[in-house]
């Protein structure tokens, strides 16, 4: 049976929480009195990455889906010469105007807000695509001359809620460990949050935190070494690009750049 016995997890303070609260507040006001002309905080944002998926320690950078009007992606995207570039520093400069003395910067599909307590922000300008099927964002990235891409962050939170539901609080706690593995034992190498969501979710089949009455015989290691053979069976061909799927968009996600720290997580877990 893939069941195991609930262990203490990892915890966000309360006073980390307050502080992020506050300043996405303070960023989405921002963003909607430039764009929108209103001063709600809350409309027409969004948390993404880790925050948004759940999956966030409190190392974790805090990543923001601004939405902006239709209007503002037909004015850049008529522009020659980078228009994508050309819009993350119009977001940057309005963030600019909100915290004066942080560092602010555009950078590749980004605007990066660094504070002095070494909490960072980086904040998606983004366009609503509606359609019948998924409720998915236009983004700038402004590598390479300038193109569009695109995103569903709704489909990847509510596919990761779902299964971490139904694997009794597992999923993001394995996730949350492997991002606390990373930075304590491997930080000088690079492993990105979608990748380690994108892997666990993938890996970890329907093993879960025991229920109130079940009985686990399952033995110390056991779910580790399911999540390390995965990695090794699935992923070993070196030279080969890797390529994962992110939960519920099932966007491609490359891995190539994360692969061999996660092999090192995933083998620390499990040995």
């Amino acid at each position: 049976m893939s069941c195991l016995v609930k262990k203490s997890g990892e915890i966000i303070s309360k006073d980390t929480i307050d502080i992020i609260r506050e300043r996405y507040e303070r960023i989405t006001r921002a963003i909607n009195r430039e764009f929108w002309k209103d001063k709600s905080t809350a409309d027409h944002s969004l948390l993404v990455g880790s925050y948004g998926r759940g999956t966030a320690i409190d190392t974790s950078d805090i990543d923001v889906l601004v939405e902006l009007p239709q209007s503002e992606y037909e004015r850049y995207d008529s522009q020659k010469g980078n228009g994508q570039s050309r819009l993350l520093q119009a977001v940057r400069s309005v963030l600019q105007t909100t915290y004066s003395r942080s560092n602010i910067s555009g950078d590749g599909q980004v605007v990066k807000i660094e504070f002095s307590d070494g909490v960072k922000f980086e904040i998606l300008p983004a366009f609503l695509n509606m359609s019948c099927y998924s409720q998915s964002y236009t983004y700038p990235d402004s590598n390479m001359g300038g193109n569009w891409k695109s995103t569903n962050p709704k489909s990847e939170q509510e596919a990761m809620k779902k299964k971490n539901i139904s694997s009794n609080g597992l999923l993001f706690d394995t996730c949350r460990h492997f991002r606390r593995v990373r930075d304590e034992y491997f930080c000088g190498s690079h492993l990105s949050g979608i990748v380690i969501d994108s892997f666990i979710y993938e890996a970890m089949g329907n093993w879960h935190w025991v229920s109130d009455g079940e009985i686990s015989f399952a033995s110390h290691g056991d779910y580790e070494k399911v999540l390390y053979n995965y990695l090794v069976d699935k992923y070993s061909l070196y030279g080969m690009p890797v390529m994962l799927k992110a939960p519920g968009s099932n966007q491609a996600v490359n891995a190539s750049s994360s692969i061999e720290c996660l092999k090192k997580v995933v083998d620390y877990i499990a040995n």
